[in-house]
């Protein structure tokens, strides 16, 4: 894994705001349940898998095998990442599938992008 590399600032007039603006109190609260989800190592190992083959969709089977944790804790996390919207879930015939709901995360890019 290649660890990204962060020029220093030449001046703090280089940072001045997130995003478009302030964040209102709701908003920081949305984005801060969202932040928490995605603080969970093993769902950034998923989430990482996911992008990796085209953002889905994915069985379960198809993460548990490719990450090595075990089927439940695959869908437990799964589950976490689903009920905050970073993920669709879908069912095909008995198979569940899972992709990743690509405009959140252009959301959360916007939020974090230093202007």
């Amino acid at each position: 894994m290649t660890v990204p590399q962060f020029l220093p600032l030449a001046s703090l007039d280089d940072c001045c705001s997130l995003g478009s603006g302030p964040l209102s109190a709701d908003e920081s609260v949305r984005y801060a349940t969202l932040f928490k989800v995605l603080s969970e190592p093993a769902r950034l190992q998923i989430l990482s898998r996911l992008a990796a083959d085209g953002c889905g969709p994915v069985s379960v089977n198809d993460i548990t095998e490719s990450i090595g944790l075990s089927q439940p804790t695959v869908s437990h996390h799964l589950r976490k990442l689903t009920e905050a919207g970073l993920l669709e879930r879908a069912r095909q015939g008995r198979t569940v599938i899972h992709s990743i709901r690509p405009e959140l995360f252009a959301e959360l890019r916007t939020v974090l992008q230093m202007e």
